[in-house]
């Protein structure tokens, strides 16, 4: 096989791969839609939050609804962010409005509010966070937010936190204001599942050490956790004096062992860890801790 039949038949895998998680994610999410949230009057935020008012208060049916107001947003996806961003949500939109349809009269999981909200969010989460891992998006205010943030002194995460509060206040009002605080707690569960989907449970943690027994704990690390470990040259700006930077990249597991064996070799020193959304290429396998 050539080189550019073979670059061919890698994207055509990568674009089925996206396909089929798209679909997955966007199916979760439904299921959390009907089967969790909208018998039990608990919303989910944004386009989706004002979709089940509205459906609730017109009786059109709730993916109509999801579709309809979405679309404005595909067009602003595809000028703003790009053709494959743009449909990626179209499908992703188009099979969530789809699977609500047919599961809206399928007997539902639970109507134990609590119960309905912790596997509400969970499962809304796990469906968000899939789309969101491969490239597309479940709802129109996440766009709306990113193109807002160029003109207004606030962030995507303010912005989009406005609009809930908007929504969930609305719920209050429609629903009653018990079901406005079970679907905040809804809201904040699928926050963080989208975190731990996308992010992974084992999760990738950068770390910076300044030391002077930098030589020391660079072998330590090696030899006791097994990751291989960079030396950066740095400059002190108080005193001028050349400092050796030690750069690693961990996993959450071993953010335990790596300070212990820092503070274990030199209590002074100067240690940084960062959360890592990725990590790809070079030498960065998960090894036995030892």
């Amino acid at each position: 096989m050539s080189s550019q039949q073979l670059h061919k038949a890698t994207t055509k895998g990568k674009v089925l791969k996206r396909i089929i998680f798209i679909i997955i994610g966007a199916i979760f999410m439904g299921i959390g839609i009907e089967e969790f949230l909208v018998p039990n009057q608990i919303l989910d935020g944004g386009i989706v939050g004002i979709s089940i008012i509205l459906s609730h208060l017109t009786n059109i049916k709730l993916g109509i609804f999801i579709f309809l107001l979405n679309i404005p947003f595909f067009y602003i996806g595809y000028k703003q962010i790009g053709k494959t961003f743009a449909l990626s949500t179209l499908l992703g939109i188009g099979v969530l409005s789809l699977t609500t349809l047919l599961l809206h009269n399928v007997p539902v999981f639970t109507t134990d509010l609590l119960l309905a909200t912790v596997f509400g969010g969970i499962s809304l989460g796990i469906g968000v966070g899939i789309v969101i891992r491969y490239g597309g998006s479940l709802d129109g205010t996440e766009i709306l937010a990113i193109l807002l943030n160029k003109n207004l002194p606030f962030s995507v995460g303010e912005i989009i936190m406005f609009f809930n509060v908007f929504i969930f206040a609305t719920a209050g009002f429609v629903f009653g204001w018990d079901r406005a605080m079970y679907s905040i707690i809804t809201y904040f569960i699928a926050f963080k599942t989208i975190d731990i989907v996308i992010q992974g449970l084992d999760e990738s943690k950068s770390a910076w050490i300044i030391s002077e027994n930098h030589q020391l704990i660079g072998e330590a690390i090696l030899a006791r956790l097994g990751r291989g470990v960079t030396y950066l040259k740095g400059e002190g700006a108080f005193t001028g004096d050349d400092k050796k930077v030690i750069f690693v990249v961990i996993t959450r597991l071993e953010e335990a062992k790596l300070k212990s064996i820092v503070e274990e070799l030199d209590p002074n020193a100067f240690l940084a860890v960062a959360n890592i959304s990725e990590v790809r290429g070079g030498r960065f396998k998960k090894k036995a801790i030892h």
